[in-house]
């Protein structure tokens, strides 16, 4: 079933379906939380060098398969795309949820970044917003 998805993603996004790109593709769909970098490195298992990687995350990036979650310590995670995005067009309006006990990081797709007027002059080109705590698992 995973497969039939990684393959279907890949197709309609205009990418050809290789190793590397099914591959972290089937991590994504298998994580709920994002994944960083050296996540998917791991999880890999050695099969992937760092640049292959690196690449899959710029491509899908552009593709709008998934976003970037900046964190506090100024590292990167990345997460699945909504159906909505596409390639230059991310609607990545969600709160991000870090867990200060376990270190996953969520999307939280219910709760929206509120709307921040600006003064005037000033442009926004993206908003994120990341919120830390404990996460329903951790606090039970």
């Amino acid at each position: 079933m995973v497969n039939k998805k990684v393959d279907e993603l890949l197709k309609k996004n205009h990418l050809s379906i290789t190793g590397g790109r099914k591959k972290i593709l089937e991590l994504f769909l298998q994580h709920d939380g994002a994944l960083s970098h050296s996540d998917i490195e791991k999880k890999a298992g050695g099969k992937f060098d760092r640049v292959t990687v690196y690449r899959t995350l710029q491509t899908f990036l552009e593709k709008g398969l998934i976003h970037s979650i900046p964190t506090a310590d100024n590292s990167i995670r990345y997460a699945l795309c909504k159906d909505d995005c596409s390639g230059g067009h991310h609607h990545d309006d969600h709160v991000h949820f870090i867990c200060n006990a376990c270190g996953n990081t969520v999307c939280l797709e219910g709760v929206t970044v509120p709307t921040i007027e600006l003064p005037g002059g000033y442009v926004s080109m993206q908003v994120d917003m990341l919120i830390s705590g404990v996460c329903k698992s951790c606090n039970q």
